[in-house]
């Protein structure tokens, strides 16, 4: 039992330590100024989105349509491009990953 009990206390402290360097690179690259968790702020919620494409292998589209921007998907307000200088490959690529999870 206190085996487990260290053992999961490990994994929660390893991904507390990975999830805040993406959360602060997600709000860095402005994520957060319009997207939240579990609401629709100006655009869908991650949760939203986990929910559209759920089952689905979109990693790579996912990350295209970020850097690209778009709109239409999830209603008429358009999401702005995100060039690299905004976010680098590798937080993006965790960014949907973590966004295909919620």
């Amino acid at each position: 039992m206190r085996t487990t009990l260290l053992v999961a206390a490990g994994l929660l402290a390893a991904f507390t330590a990975q999830a805040a360097p993406l959360d602060d690179a997600m709000t860095k690259a402005g994520c957060m100024a319009c997207h939240t968790k579990d609401k629709k702020l100006v655009g869908p919620a991650f949760k939203e989105i986990a929910a559209k494409y759920k089952g689905q292998d979109v990693v790579v589209k996912l990350m295209e349509k970020v850097r690209k921007g778009g709109f239409g998907t999830f209603g008429p307000i358009p999401m702005a491009p995100n060039p690299p200088d905004k976010i680098n490959d590798a937080d993006l690529k965790a960014a949907v990953e973590m966004i295909l999870k919620s």
